[in-house]
């Protein structure tokens, strides 16, 4: 399944899995505005935020409806800027300065990963978003699109309920120098083709191998020119 997510997938979909390198600070930032939407969705609202304020300390000391407004557009506009805010105000208090590569580059994956999550604003998927792309460990970000996706494409155990058993399953089966292209692909995937209600399964590149495609005969289900709008 894999191998053909791998082979067949970036023929049919834009996904560019070579970000640059971003400071710690700005990946967890990053993955706050990245958690359940897409890469456009995600850029946008970052850039808005170093666009609109003159550095992190002027977001840091600016009200949550001001932050809300670079979030436009994301689920959840004003709980994203309640927690920007809060994590920026929280490293600000303990580092006195808004750089977090000196204290965690030097610190090893786990000692890391557990001054990572014990920010307020750190969930799982904040987590793993910063250990993939910054700190070289192995992790795979789960968000709610990306597990949908990836339970419907048969990677995830149905068995498996809770999203961290799912996260761990699949670092299990990703290998270490795919994951960041996993999770683009299955980003895009979410976004393109697996929506929650009426997914586009017959237009999807990868429908003949999926399990839900198959299961509910939505693989071979023609809509008229092959091609609908994505719900709203």
């Amino acid at each position: 399944l894999l191998t053909h997510l791998f082979k067949a997938a970036p023929k049919d979909l834009d996904v560019d899995s070579e970000a640059e390198p971003r400071p710690v600070l700005h990946e967890f930032i990053y993955a706050l505005c990245r958690e359940d939407a897409t890469r456009e969705e995600a850029d946008r609202a970052f850039q808005n935020l170093q666009d609109r304020f003159f550095d992190w300390n002027e977001v840091r000391v600016s009200s949550h409806r001001e932050l809300e407004e670079a979030f436009a557009g994301l689920s959840n506009a004003l709980g994203r800027a309640e927690r920007l805010s809060e994590f920026l105000r929280e490293v600000f208090d303990t580092e006195f300065s808004f750089d977090l590569d000196k204290q965690l580059l030097k610190k090893g994956l786990k000692l890391a990963a557990k001054q990572l999550a014990g920010y307020q604003a750190a969930n799982e998927y904040i987590g793993a978003w910063v250990m993939q792309r910054s700190l070289g460990g192995h992790a795979i970000p789960l968000d709610a699109p990306t597990l949908r996706c990836a339970r419907r494409f048969g990677l995830v155990d149905g068995a498996v309920d809770d999203a961290e058993g799912a996260r761990t399953g699949l670092e299990h089966l990703v290998p270490k120098a795919k994951g960041q292209h996993f999770t683009e692909l299955m980003s895009c995937l979410a976004s393109t083709f697996c929506w929650e209600e009426q997914p586009h399964c017959s237009g999807c590149p990868l429908n003949a191998e999926c399990a839900y495609a198959q299961e509910t005969g939505l693989a071979h289900k023609a809509n008229g020119n092959g091609r609908r709008p994505k719900p709203r």
